[in-house]
């Protein structure tokens, strides 16, 4: 399998491709969540990446772009993105946001009722596979 670094072209297309292989596959998300996001110290391009994260439509949409509207608007650097979102990292989370590396603008508990949100026993396995896949593909 191919690698690439986190967040660059390739990496999105990719992980549009792997997104798309699963869907139906699983659940509905219950809860609905508009979030921007916004990246910043990506070592290429801009050093910017600008992101939304929407499950209106119960699917977990993550793409590049901003939402109209938003709940919230969390603003991270690259380094912490990439622990949070490929890593599963939750210490570093927690970190990040107690030290001030991530900030919250919005309605912060929409992004808490993602928290909450489980996975049904049936859909867990293909959760996994697809998160795996995910992180195999980046640098």
């Amino acid at each position: 399998m191919s690698k690439y670094p986190f967040l660059s072209d390739e990496w999105i297309d990719q992980s549009r491709k792997i997104r798309d292989e699963y869907q139906g596959k699983v659940p509905e998300v219950t809860v609905t969540v508009r979030m921007n996001q916004i990246v910043q110290e990506v070592p290429f391009g801009e050093g910017v990446i600008r992101s939304h994260l929407d499950t209106s439509s119960g699917r977990v949409d993550l793409e590049l772009g901003h939402v109209d509207n938003p709940d919230l608007t969390v603003t991270l650097t690259y380094s912490t993105a990439k622990a949070l979102l490929v890593d599963g990292d939750a210490n570093a989370a927690m970190n990040a946001f107690l030290s001030g590396r991530i900030k919250i603008d919005g309605d912060i508990t929409k992004l808490l009722t993602l928290q909450g949100v489980g996975v049904s026993s049936a859909a867990a396995p293909l959760a996994v596979e697809m998160v795996k896949r995910i992180q195999e593909m980046t640098e």
